[in-house]
């Protein structure tokens, strides 16, 4: 069933065939498979572990590893999590009735040229959030990474392969569970035939994308172990990203921005033998180094979308005035008009970046926890990297 032409992103799952259930039990059935495949795949990586080693994990110990291996339980993190990706697809075609593309974007599926422009921006992110957190470490008294050094190459290409071949997948997974799906299960629940002066007042805020934002983005902080700034930074990361799903029509500028960042916070502690990341508190100091490039990434996204004349809303019948038609060789673009129909106003605090970074539920263990890159500056050390979100 498709949406109505003219549709921003945030209500592409208010079809005809919505009904006020469909949210509900779609999220409950994303959240229950997800989980369960998790823990499938964990039985099966202990299962291939002893066949391997002949010997089973051991639990016994203090730490929170699972296969006694910190590049197996790197690998088994990112894959809980990557695996929530097919499902969430396959509950927006079979429970809600719709093309699983409209998670991706207003025009149906994934605009990879689109997503090429933004993963340019997102390199440019990185650099500049580098620079920045360098800058914050001058400000920070923290020897905590004074005596890390280079791990050599042999230590450190296996972790890196995990890292470079599961960070996409699952950054990617993140996006599309709570700036896709949940943005716009949330965004499905109008409230239009509540009446009275205050079913009318909650029926206006509830058309717009700031309840899916926040509900999106409080479950998002919620996913990750960090406290104080840190949760405050991985909130805005998420509000952000939210938030320019609805004014560019699509995921493609989270995810390139999710990824980019979780490649720099991995791969940069990897280095130095740190797979076993750890979240907690964050000092503001890299909370704002962080913030200010997400603002930039963002405000030079929006500049884009403009310029670019991307689609932000659906298009109707092809050909008809006032809709862009998604086809042809420039099917990315829109004409201007479309993109009038979307212009949410930025979060305050334009997410904040974060140093920090959410591996968005990059975790331990659980596959939930997520992890602070040690790695924080200090005035002998290297500045402290991206968290992963």
């Amino acid at each position: 069933m498709p949406a109505p032409p003219g549709t921003p992103f945030h209500r592409m799952a208010r079809t005809a065939a919505h009904r006020w259930w469909r949210p509900l039990v779609g999220t409950i059935a994303v959240a229950a498979v997800g989980f369960g495949s998790a823990l499938v795949l964990m039985l099966v990586g202990m299962v291939i572990r002893v066949a391997v080693t002949g010997e089973a994990p051991d639990t016994s110990g203090s730490d929170d590893s699972i296969f006694g291996d910190a590049t197996a339980d790197l690998a088994f993190n990112l894959a809980s999590l990557a695996v929530f990706l097919p499902f969430t697809l396959l509950a927006a075609w079979g429970i809600q009735r719709r093309r699983p593309g409209t998670l991706s974007s207003v025009a149906g599926r994934l605009r990879w040229r689109w997503l090429l422009t933004c993963c340019g921006l997102a390199i440019l992110f990185c650099v500049v959030s580098y620079g920045s957190s360098i800058l914050a470490s001058t400000l920070v008294h923290d020897d905590s990474g004074s005596d890390e050094h280079w791990v050599g190459w042999s230590r450190f290409v296996a972790p890196a392969l995990v890292i470079i071949l599961l960070v996409p997948f699952q950054a990617a997974a993140e996006e599309y569970v709570f700036r896709g799906w949940l943005l716009q299960a949330v965004g499905a629940c109008t409230l239009e035939t509540l009446k009275g002066r205050v079913g009318r007042a909650l029926s206006v805020v509830f058309r717009t994308p700031w309840p899916g934002i926040v509900v999106g983005s409080a479950l998002f902080t919620a996913g990750h172990g960090y406290t104080g700034w840190g949760m405050a930074d991985i909130f805005f990361f998420g509000a952000l990203a939210a938030w320019l799903a609805v004014r560019s029509g699509g995921l493609e500028a989270g995810i390139a921005l999710h990824v980019f960042n979780n490649l720099m916070a991995f791969l940069g502690p990897a280095a130095v033998g740190k797979l076993d990341i750890e979240q907690g508190g964050v000092p503001w100091q890299y909370v704002l180094a962080d913030v200010v490039p997400m603002a930039l990434y963002a405000a030079v996204v929006v500049w884009l979308v403009r310029r670019k004349r991307i689609q932000t809303v659906t298009a109707g019948p092809e050909g008809e005035p006032g809709q862009g038609s998604g086809t042809g060789p420039h099917d990315d673009l829109a004409p201007d008009t479309t993109h009038a129909a979307v212009a949410p106003h930025a979060p305050a605090g334009a997410q904040a970046g974060l140093t920090g970074s959410q591996a968005g539920f990059t975790g331990s263990q659980a596959g939930f926890t997520g992890s602070q890159a040690g790695f924080t500056g200090s005035e002998a050390g290297p500045p402290s990297p991206p968290e992963p979100r």
